[in-house]
């Protein structure tokens, strides 16, 4: 059974596949959200992925990139046509030990705010033939050598990547006062719903009051505060609840629940059963 299980973090620092991914390793992503201690960063050629990326609705086709930060979790809905995908990821471990995700900050904005990316043709050929290159290398070059690369790796990377989220963004209409509250909102809560689930909260760190705070998100996205940070809560504890071997009361505490008995009532307010009847559901 732990075979079946997909991983959530990297066994190297960084690694990259292209050919070798194919429908059936995505496939195992359907069942239940994942939640992503390593960051990956993934090139689509062809083919076509319907999945959810935190609480963003994501479609992704031919030309798109898509960056999953650390800490995201994922779930695949649909996988249709012949696949061509590549993927890069850096591990938790060398993120966190060189606390990479400070030095990436405009880049970690950009990926929360909207992960998906459409590239001009010429734009990911460029990446394909770039993700093409690191095949080889990490198929020639030794672990050791390896890891000596990754810091310039991920530097440069990081700085390429950003700068087509920022062009791409610069070239869409200007956002409105209240979309640009509502985006931040979504991302504030994709940082901080592990730690509170308090609308009031969010709104004063937006610099706006909870009536008006709940108001925007409404009328922008169709869906209540309450409802998208719930939906980031639930995620986060079914992909625990399948994919380790936590206690119950060790979730409801890494979720800041005050108990287990009200983080049972509420798993069971949105899911309709108990986190033990999801974690035996087969």
């Amino acid at each position: 059974m732990e075979e079946q299980i997909p991983k959530i973090d990297l066994p190297e620092e960084w690694i990259v596949a292209g050919a070798e991914i194919k429908r059936e390793v995505l496939c195992l992503y359907t069942n239940y959200p994942v939640c992503l201690k390593c960051e990956m960063l993934i090139l689509c050629m062809e083919g076509e992925i319907e999945a959810t990326v935190n609480i963003n609705k994501v479609h992704v086709q031919a030309n798109d990139f898509v960056a999953l930060m650390p800490g995201s979790i994922f779930q695949i809905h649909r996988v249709e046509g012949k696949l061509k995908i590549y993927a890069m990821g850096f591990s938790h471990k060398y993120i966190k030990r060189n606390n990479q995700l400070q030095n990436t900050s405009e880049m970690l904005y950009w990926a929360l705010g909207r992960p998906e990316l459409s590239l001009k043709p010429a734009s990911a050929n460029m990446l394909e033939e770039f993700f093409l290159f690191l095949i080889k290398v990490y198929k020639f070059v030794s672990e050791e050598n390896r890891m000596k690369m990754t810091d310039n790796l991920y530097r440069d990377v990081h700085t390429y990547i950003s700068l087509l989220y920022k062009n791409k963004m610069a070239s869409q209409i200007p956002k409105s006062k209240n979309e640009l509250l509502c985006r931040n909102f979504m991302q504030l809560v994709v940082c901080h719903y592990a730690q509170t689930r308090n609308v009031a909260w969010y709104a004063k760190k937006l610099g706006i009051t909870h009536a008006y705070l709940c108001s925007i998100v409404k009328k922008s996205t169709g869906n209540t505060c309450m409802s998208i940070i719930s939906g980031m809560v639930i995620m986060n504890a079914k992909s625990q609840l399948k994919l380790t071997g936590l206690s119950v009361q060790a979730i409801s505490d890494s979720l800041n629940f005050a108990d287990i008995s009200f983080f049972g009532k509420y798993f069971k307010r949105y899911t309709g059963m108990s986190p033990l009847e999801y974690r035996n559901k087969g």
